[in-house]
């Protein structure tokens, strides 16, 4: 191993036990994050949900599940609530975008006046 090689190592493990300073930018992600991550959770919240209700009623409609759990005629009940299911994973998008652009205006002026102060250095 070259002395470079033993340097670039040395300071790689190293970092690993130094405290880290706060830094603008890691502040400026950590706000991008904060925008961000609600509306992602919603997001994959309603879609597997409302995947998992399309299945079903797609379930209902394809096998015998139905007469099981002592519907006479499954068709319908299926139908109808594959549609829920898929009404569902329809509005999921639109809803996604309505709290992400709520939650940037709440932070834009903060995440813009950090951002003015990095780039100025």
């Amino acid at each position: 191993m070259n002395t470079n090689d033993r340097e670039f190592l040395v300071q790689k493990i190293r970092t690993q036990y130094t405290e880290k300073e706060q830094t603008s930018l890691d502040t400026l992600r950590q706000l991008d994050a904060k925008v961000k991550r609600p509306a992602n959770i919603f997001a994959y919240i309603l879609g597997a949900l409302g995947a998992i209700i399309m299945g079903s009623g797609m379930s209902l409609v394809m096998t015998d599940l139905g007469t099981i759990l002592g519907f006479e005629n499954t068709m319908p009940v299926g139908i109808i609530i594959g549609i829920i299911g898929l009404i569902l994973c329809i509005i999921n998008y639109p809803v996604f975008k309505a709290i992400l652009n709520s939650r940037r205006k709440k932070y834009a002026d903060k995440i813009i006046a950090l951002s003015d102060e990095i780039m100025r250095g």
